[in-house]
């Protein structure tokens, strides 16, 4: 190589004319002398070239009146407490005293409902009328019952009576107290069943017999399901509604295990469901399991601060979850340019030049973003407004 022979020749002038020079530096200078020539020959004038013009690739200039018509703003880093959010998905779901499933416990063909799912109710209305045969007999029985305990108070009191002045055996009086008892238990037993179906037994007379019943709502809320038609038989199993208290309607989060240690009662987050993700609901964390499932989640409940009408049970949610702030080095989020999948921003140096640098992005808040890589950035002055103006000019100079 030419280059090589006039690099080589140029050193051996150079130890010709430093003789004088003790033999022991002398001896340093030739053990250095391979690796300047393996440093002559590592970079060819070619590759310093090309090694320059990827360097000015980077770099963007604008003239003074250009500068005047760009609005270009500089900053520097700054430290700022930012928040790690992690993004977790969950479900709505409702707690077993807000769910409320309706039946009939005695069975029976629906008469009448104007249920639909959606429909608010409120408590004590009836929301079903109910007809079947065993009503009637039941009502039947009961008053038959409730006759036949009144002849046998009245039975026992006149045998207890004439046993006091041995007109009497003890025996038979032995027999009308059993009787008596035996019809109280059969009339309170009857009673509870006249409850079961909404039919007060202390009002009950022989007049007012009737083969219908109500079913009367027990919450303030609204109807998730209707599995019956008029005219169905209902079995005593079957659920004919499903009622929902809105009021304790919560969201239960799956959180990975490692972040169990930084959450807390009352700590705060915003959930968004998919169809709608501009639409945040503030919400926040109520109950933190003590269980790890299999898969390594901790579940979550979170309440939200305001109910929504289009909160099912059932219903998936994302959620973004703050978790504790720390001091990071942050640039706004204006600064930061995207170019082939990869983040830059602007460094301004003399003569109204502007390098184009790489950067590592972390977490986002408040219009602010942690700088990772922050060490090759400070005391720089960074074009926080304008950046990606300085790109598109960039760019058509390289088209």
């Amino acid at each position: 190589m030419k280059a090589q022979s006039n690099f080589i020749t140029s050193i051996k002038a150079k130890i010709n004319m430093i003789r004088i020079i003790p033999y022991n530096i002398l001896k340093n200078v030739r053990l250095l002398f391979p690796v300047l020539l393996l440093s002559a020959c590592g970079q060819s004038p070619q590759q310093q070239t090309e090694a320059t013009q990827q360097e000015n690739e980077n770099v963007v200039e604008l003239t003074t009146g250009q500068l005047k018509n760009t609005p270009i703003t500089l900053g520097k880093l700054e430290e700022h407490n930012i928040s790690s959010v992690i993004k977790v998905n969950g479900k709505i779901d409702v707690p077993p005293h807000s769910l409320v499933s309706v039946s009939a416990p005695l069975g029976g063909y629906l008469k009448f409902s104007k249920l639909l799912p959606g429909v608010h109710v409120k408590k004590g209305e009836i929301i079903a009328t109910l007809e079947d045969p065993q009503y009637v007999q039941l009502q039947e029985d009961y008053l038959v019952a409730k006759s036949k305990l009144h002849f046998a108070q009245l039975e026992y009191d006149r045998q207890k009576e004439l046993n006091q002045s041995k007109a009497s055996s003890d025996k038979v009086t032995q027999q009308a107290l059993a009787e008596l008892k035996h019809q109280t238990i059969l009339v309170n037993s009857l009673s509870e069943k006249l409850k079961l179906i909404n039919i007060n037994p202390q009002t009950l007379t022989p007049e007012k017999i009737s083969k219908s019943i109500s079913i009367h709502s027990t919450i303030n809320g609204f109807v998730s399901k209707v599995n019956v038609n008029i005219g169905k038989y209902a079995n005593p199993a079957d659920v004919l509604f499903e009622l929902i208290d809105p009021e304790d309607i919560h969201l239960n989060l799956n959180i990975n295990q490692q972040h169990a240690g930084q959450l807390a009662i009352g700590q705060e987050m915003v959930a968004y469901n998919n169809t709608n993700p501009e639409k945040k609901y503030p919400a926040e964390i109520i109950l933190i399991s003590h269980d790890i499932s299999p898969e390594g989640f901790v579940e979550v409940h979170c309440h939200f601060e305001q109910y929504d009408k289009s909160f099912l049970p059932g219903m998936y949610m994302n959620a973004d979850l703050e978790l504790n702030k720390q001091k990071m080095q942050t640039l706004p989020e204006e600064a930061i340019v995207s170019f082939e999948g990869k983040d830059y921003v602007f460094a301004a140096q003399k003569n109204n030049q502007y390098v184009m640098m790489p950067v590592q992005t972390g977490m986002k808040e408040n219009g602010l973003i942690s700088i990772l890589n922050f060490q090759e950035l400070m005391d720089k002055e960074i074009v926080v407004k304008g950046a990606y103006t300085l790109l598109m000019k960039l760019k058509n100079v390289e088209d």
